[in-house]
């Protein structure tokens, strides 16, 4: 055994992290409040809620680290445990003012936000915790008080949504995959398209940059961009592994998920370069006939092993190559899984 890792959910992205890690020698245990958790398979599974301190206490035990798969786990929980990575990170995430804040002290260009007479109308009223896939939000038309809990964010008239997901290793050393543009339907994101053509991969670099030195981060950070015009305007930071990042899994030398592995261990990162130009399409609220999506070519399957749900990810389809035929083919596929 080369490695026990503790993960604080056990959602997809832990089950990713899981096989990222078993190449490498690398287990998992993970707590979440389900019984049912699609990582579970994976590893073991502590049941309990994620701020329950004995639970936690057995989910460190005997670990090289410790880590956590979503934005929304309990910060106490994850200083107990010494999460990496650190819980400033969730802090800093957690809250949509604070997130802004953050940008705005570091000189991260974004949205105006404050109070509706501070971004003018229309605008997008976010709940400021807890919003996540389009929930949570709501367009005001006219100009009025908002919620204790809310922030008002200017609609942005943007060319395109872009993100870079970028790591860094224990020793400050960072790298950068390749931006990827996302098409969202919904609130949920949909299509993912990688290397994102003609972008701007260095600015896009220097702001990922600014908030991992700011935050003394350590892991994978994922950054959701704005393109307009000749400019990026950061919309929002995840501290953890991302869903606009699942492209790497087949589409990069080395993915997301295994550098966040190498990186909370204090291993040397790996290449984050492309192999070929990758689309990512999502499969949400219900699974396209797999024997159909298999017969395409170039074609790289992942089911999450979760009960389909309305509006729930269950798993994604990566097209690695020059394959369009085939990337439009499952485009239109999951499509027809979306409306149904």
């Amino acid at each position: 055994m080369t490695a026990l890792v503790g993960c604080i959910g056990g959602g997809q992205l832990g089950r990713m992290l899981a096989l990222a890690g078993a190449p490498i020698d690398v287990r998992f245990r993970f707590l979440d409040p389900s019984a049912e958790a699609c990582a579970g398979p994976l590893g073991e599974l502590l049941v309990g809620e994620y701020d329950d301190p004995d639970l936690l206490d057995r989910l460190a035990e005997a670990t090289d680290a410790v880590t956590y798969e979503f934005e929304n786990v309990p910060v106490d929980g994850a200083r107990r445990v010494g999460a990496v990575p650190d819980a400033r990170a969730l802090e800093q995430g957690q809250d949509r003012l604070v997130e802004k804040q953050l940008f705005a002290s570091l000189g991260i260009p974004t949205a105006r936000f404050g109070t509706l007479d501070e971004t003018g109308v229309p605008a997008l009223v976010k709940s400021r915790r807890l919003g996540y896939d389009g929930k949570g939000q709501r367009r005001a038309e006219t100009l009025g008080p908002i919620g204790e809990g809310e922030l008002a964010e200017e609609i942005v008239p943007f060319d395109r949504e872009l993100s870079i997901v970028a790591v860094r290793g224990s020793d400050g050393e960072s790298a950068f995959y390749p931006l990827a543009e996302n098409e969202h339907r919904g609130g949920i994101l949909a299509i993912s398209r990688a290397p994102a053509r003609d972008a701007l991969q260095a600015e896009a670099e220097e702001i990922a940059t600014t908030l991992l030195d700011a935050l003394g981060y350590v892991g994978v950070l994922a950054v959701e961009l704005f393109q307009v015009g000749g400019r990026l305007l950061a919309n929002e930071f995840a501290p953890r592994v991302h869903n606009t990042g699942h492209w790497t899994i087949d589409g990069a030398v080395t993915s997301q998920f295994e550098n966040h592995v190498r990186a909370i261990l204090g291993w040397p990162l790996g290449s984050t370069e492309a192999v070929g130009e990758s689309v990512m399409v999502n499969l949400v609220g219900e699974v396209p006939p797999l024997a159909r999506l298999l017969s395409i070519t170039g074609t790289h399957v992942h089911l999450y092993g979760k009960t389909p749900r309305t509006g729930r990810k269950l798993g994604h389809v990566t097209v690695v190559g020059d394959d369009a035929e085939g990337a439009h083919e499952i485009v239109e596929l999951a499509t027809a899984a979306w409306r149904a």
